[in-house]
């Protein structure tokens, strides 16, 4: 009887989606990154656990490269151009010559390891660069989720520049990972000229057809739209939300493979375009992101229930000390020489704010990913890289993800100000002419009176509701405000007219 048939394939990812959803509850916890929990019940499903078989690389890489383009689309949409704009600099700087001088200096520490008697690797030059190489980037899907779930704020503005950098840096990886592939595989001399024309081309075409797509794709939503309106009863407002939002994954796949059809980064392309939406005007934006942040969480879902099913635990036993020396000095001496000496020309950024984006140096989907490319081009070592990669990344999402938010409080660069009308779990829809605004309360401003009648609030504000620690209180006039109270005002917003006879 053939185990494999699709009423199988189904049950299999039916309960690997329900046990990660329900065991990954638990991370918040116990403060483990919610993606590793994925991972580890990938893996107690995989050959060594449960005993499902997962060797596919081909379909591990392909699964890997359609998750990496929703992960990057995502992360590109939520990205406000004017919050990263006063980081845009260090940012870029990080996400290319930080992956640069992380993949250099891991991997000549790899090829000196490789040179030792009591090591189990033996690793020439170029190798031992390519697997360095494939862990060089932060991944964006660890360093969003463990952003996203805590609702803090850091300081220095130092969230949107570690966004920026974990959602731009793939590319930089990627492209090493390729050239060093292709040296080692087809001989080819690495020359300095041959190494920056081919990167100028790559993000030239995936920066150019990122944004060219993006703004077709903000066209033809709009198109979508005036089509609508022209049909004698109106679409429904969230069947329409749907279908833009279909709109917009079509695109996303299209930008990938044409951009690389044309020998473009189609990484960076998908990144850019995600950017030149989310920037745009869109209709029920607020609804469309939803519908894209869901989508998000399940492609991170599967790709790390897959990868986990993917390795097999016991060939990582044979390269473990090796792992963990290599992991070590990533965490330790990799990363913070690269952020350090990358950050060296922008003097604005303190000491505290670099040792912290030296922490958030996260690795996760994207460098097992990028190290399936080794196994498939079927190079020496190359079932060792995998091993050596997947390791390390669990030592990175152990160690750093579970003391990203306890390293940033230590060093004081939590933004305990910040307020935000996700505290109280309400929405507008975007087309009204009101604004949402939180306010929390201090002794100075009870001063004068400690009830709303009291306060002087600006003409068209209105106080919706009032968070005392974990109590919801509707409000009324005389109700007695403390210190520490937040506020949820709706604030009418100016609406501008047509002239007339238009």
């Amino acid at each position: 009887m053939d185990f494999i048939t699709s009423e199988n394939i189904l049950l299999i990812g039916s309960v690997l989606l329900i046990a990660g959803v329900l065991i990954g509850k638990s991370s918040y916890r116990f403060g483990l990154p919610l993606l590793l929990i994925f991972l580890i019940v990938g893996m107690a499903f995989g050959i060594d656990g449960v005993g499902i078989q997962f060797s596919d690389m081909h379909t591990a890489q392909f699964i890997g490269m359609v998750a990496l383009c929703i992960i990057l689309f995502s992360g590109g949409l939520s990205t406000r151009l004017s919050a990263i704009r006063p980081v845009i600099v260090p940012g870029l700087l990080l996400s290319t010559v930080g992956v640069l001088l992380t993949a250099l200096v891991t991997g000549v520490f790899i090829w000196w390891l490789s040179g030792m008697s009591w090591t189990n690797i033996h690793f020439a030059l170029l190798p031992s660069l390519l697997l360095a190489a494939t862990m060089s980037s932060t991944d964006s899907a660890s360093v969003f989720g463990i952003l996203g779930s805590q609702k803090v704020e850091l300081r220095n503005n130092l969230r949107p520049m570690l966004e920026l950098e974990s959602g731009s840096n793939d590319p930089m990886a990627y492209m090493l990972t390729i050239i060093l592939l292709e040296a080692i595989t087809l001989g080819n001399s690495l020359s300095a000229g041959g190494i920056v024309l081919e990167l100028i081309l790559q993000f030239g075409v995936g920066a150019a057809g990122g944004f060219i797509i993006g703004k077709t794709t903000l066209w033809l939503i709009k198109a979508y739209g005036r089509i609508g309106g022209k049909a004698s009863r109106k679409e429904d407002p969230s069947q329409a939300t749907s279908m833009i939002s279909i709109l917009m994954i079509g695109c996303v796949f299209f930008t990938f493979a044409v951009t690389t059809a044309l020998s473009g980064n189609g990484y960076l392309a998908v990144y850019i375009c995600g950017i030149i939406i989310g920037n745009g005007r869109l209709p029920n934006q607020r609804g469309i992101v939803k519908f894209i942040d869901g989508l998000t969480w399940l492609a991170q879902i599967v790709v790390f229930l897959m990868l986990g099913l993917l390795v097999n635990p016991h060939e990582m036993i044979d390269v473990a000390a090796v792992s963990l020396l290599v992991g070590v000095f990533m965490i330790f001496v990799g990363r913070p020489l690269s952020v350090f000496l990358s950050l060296a020309p922008v003097r604005k950024i303190s000491l505290r704010s670099k040792l912290l984006v030296s922490w958030v140096g996260l690795r996760g989907a994207v460098p097992i990913i990028f190290a399936t490319y080794p196994v498939i081009a079927d190079i020496e070592g190359a079932g060792q890289i995998f091993n050596i990669v997947f390791f390390v990344t669990l030592l990175s999402l152990l160690i750093q993800g579970t003391t990203v938010i306890a390293s940033a409080r230590k060093l004081k660069l939590i933004d305990t100000d910040h307020d935000s009308e996700e505290d109280f779990g309400v929405e507008l829809a975007d087309e009204l002419p009101t604004t949402l605004q939180t306010v929390t309360l201090s002794a100075e401003d009870l001063a004068r009176g400690n009830t709303l009648k009291d306060m002087h609030l600006p003409s068209g504000s209105l106080v919706m509701m009032i968070r005392r620690g974990s109590r919801y209180i509707v409000p009324n006039g005389s109700r007695r405000l403390q210190p520490g109270d937040k506020l949820l005002i709706i604030k009418e917003e100016p609406v501008s007219l047509p002239p007339s006879g238009s």
